[in-house]
């Protein structure tokens, strides 16, 4: 650290140094004074419009511009975790939940849902009292399902551009604790009445980090990709419509 200030204070001095041979020069040429110090304190008194100029307003547009795309990456690299793991998970722990419907209904989002729609799902999905029978879930299973994308879940985990995305960095973590749960468990037609607890624990932590996220997509999805919203809610794992019944409701409000 030390030594990269000590290359900025030489850069600053040499600057400065070079500033001052400069100004020296121009004094030896035309010998007027007054020219020099009359521009030289109108170049310093331009100094806060500049640095409002591009500190404020043009890096301002630069950094909104960049953010905007880590965003577009960061989603897309959410839609790749539900297409590979997120829905398939999603839609287990839906199946063993046995008071989903309570909220299965206004999980069923519309082609045309406004943005109040989604901010009231989102504290819908947080409020949520979630709950799985274990039982109903295939432990061994799910234990295969996610060994076999542990490669693709890590190449997730590595990437840059979920520093950006705390809410989604968490799920990951969670679904990484739960696989080394089961893994820990060499049998799973064993498992004790406290680890099914354990894992029933771990399992309504990932569901409702995953419901939240899922309705967080959705909505991007409907601003920004309007072609794909429209496939995403043919895929809603809170309806239990037949596809063709949720392709004519769609097409038929376009």
């Amino acid at each position: 650290m030390f030594k990269e200030y000590k290359e900025k204070v030489l850069l600053g001095l040499g600057l400065l140094g070079l500033s001052l041979i400069l100004y020296a020069f121009h004094y030896l040429a035309f010998r007027d004074m007054h020219h020099i110090l009359v521009f030289s304190f109108e170049h310093v008194a331009f100094i806060p419009i500049e640095v409002l100029l591009v500190t404020l307003i043009i890096e301002g547009a630069i950094e909104k511009k960049e953010k905007m795309k880590i965003m577009e990456k960061l989603n897309t690299l959410i839609g790749l975790f539900f297409s590979e793991v997120g829905l398939k998970l999603l839609k287990d722990f839906i199946s063993s939940d046995s008071n989903i419907d309570k909220i299965r209904e206004r999980l069923i989002i519309c082609k045309d849902c406004e943005d109040i729609t989604f901010k009231e799902l989102k504290v819908l999905a947080q409020d949520y009292e979630y709950d799985v029978h274990i039982e109903k879930i295939n432990l061994l299973e799910l234990k295969e399902f996610l060994n076999s994308l542990r490669n693709f879940l890590m190449g997730m985990m590595q990437n840059p551009y979920l520093l950006e995305h705390d809410t989604f960095t968490d799920l990951l973590k969670a679904v990484f604790h739960l696989q080394e749960e089961l893994n820990f468990r060499s049998s799973m037609d064993e498992i004790k009445e406290r680890d099914k607890e354990h894992l029933k624990g771990d399992i309504i932590r990932i569901y409702k980090l995953i419901t939240y996220e899922w309705v967080v997509y959705m909505e991007y999805l409907k601003v920004e990709y309007p072609f794909m919203y429209a496939t995403a809610l043919m895929n809603n794992p809170f309806d239990k419509r037949s596809i063709d019944e949720m392709e004519r409701q769609i097409y038929k409000a376009s």
